[in-house]
């Protein structure tokens, strides 16, 4: 009897931030595919049976013991702290310095491949944007919305080490605002009953399903892919017309007044949402993705209007 041969090892595959719902999506779509190693320090939960997770800070030391083993293929990092709440040198350590020390281990244990997960909103809203921003135009998010700035510091770090490390496959996405079951600003925002909204002001805006984003994911772990990708949906939309869709009534709020009443709404920890993000409310922030489309062979599976529904659950 011929002894049966053992099917090919699975590559192993990083995911940091795994237990964030972003993170168990990801997790739950790759792991037939691969051996699936989690970091968070929120531990396993509600993870597939066969993803091992690491309960731990990416800034510590043990992370690196992780690395030693070998045989790592692929780090996705999903981990940036958006949370405006918490204290801000904690969040811009772990965001900043975490993200370094991924990036350094990827480079001395030899993993080929490094995908963070960035947003299109490091470029920012302004009355001065293109209608469609590419990936060189320059990062502006945080000249009005400080909350961004770590998300922007890690971008453009991660883009440095694109070119000092050239034979790792570094990859940017930077989705557009992401719809889901998600508890994120554009998912929240668009659950209100009664959204504000700034009086005299109906911005285009663009909107990804999460599924869709998954895939671009997916796309982006092929050999060889490598640079800044924006990652779009099926199309833009009026913000007025969206909250229409969804059967919201809009609350329109006069300039004057929205930025001291959000504020006092945001220090009563009534709101989520904080002054600075009323720009994405006034101003356009749209990007293109051609090169996604050209290099990725990135396509959206998911209609505007299925894209959108899926806030309403």
């Amino acid at each position: 009897m011929k002894p049966r041969r053992r099917p090919p090892a699975k590559q192993k595959l990083v995911i940091t931030g795994i237990s964030g719902r972003m993170g168990r999506l990801l997790a739950r779509r790759l792991h037939k595919e691969y051996e699936i190693i989690g970091i968070d320090r929120r531990g396993s939960r509600y993870l597939p049976k066969n993803v091992t997770v690491y309960q731990m800070d990416i800034r510590r030391k043990a992370c690196e013991d992780i690395f030693r083993k070998g045989g790592i293929g692929a780090v996705i990092h999903l981990n940036i702290v958006h949370d405006l709440r918490k204290d801000a040198e904690e969040h811009h350590s772990f965001n900043v310095v975490g993200t370094h020390k991924l990036l350094d281990y990827c480079a001395k244990h030899n993993v080929p491949k490094f995908v963070l997960l960035s947003s299109a909103n490091v470029y920012g809203a302004s009355p001065n944007n293109n209608q469609f921003l590419n990936e060189e135009a320059p990062l502006l998010g945080a000249s009005t919305f400080s909350g961004i700035r770590d998300l922007i510091e890690v971008d453009i770090y991660t883009n440095s080490f694109f070119w000092r490390h050239p034979e790792i496959d570094t990859v940017i996405l930077r989705p557009v605002n992401i719809l889901g079951h998600l508890s994120n600003a554009p998912s929240n925002y668009l659950r209100l009953k009664n959204p504000p909204t700034i009086l005299g002001f109906d911005p285009m805006m663009q909107v990804i399903h999460v599924e869709d984003l998954i895939e671009a994911i997916v796309l982006s772990l092929k050999p060889g892919v490598r640079g800044v990708f924006n990652i779009a949906g099926p199309g833009a939309i009026a913000l007025s017309v969206l909250h229409k869709q969804l059967g919201r009534t809009k609350i329109p709020i006069p300039e004057l007044i929205a930025k001291p009443l959000v504020k006092l709404l945001w220090n009563l920890r009534v709101s989520a949402l904080t002054p600075a993000e009323l720009d994405f409310l006034k101003y356009v922030c749209m990007v293109d993705d051609r090169r996604a489309r050209e290099v990725l062979n990135y396509r959206p599976q998911k209609s505007l209007r299925e894209t959108i529904e899926v806030v309403r659950f």
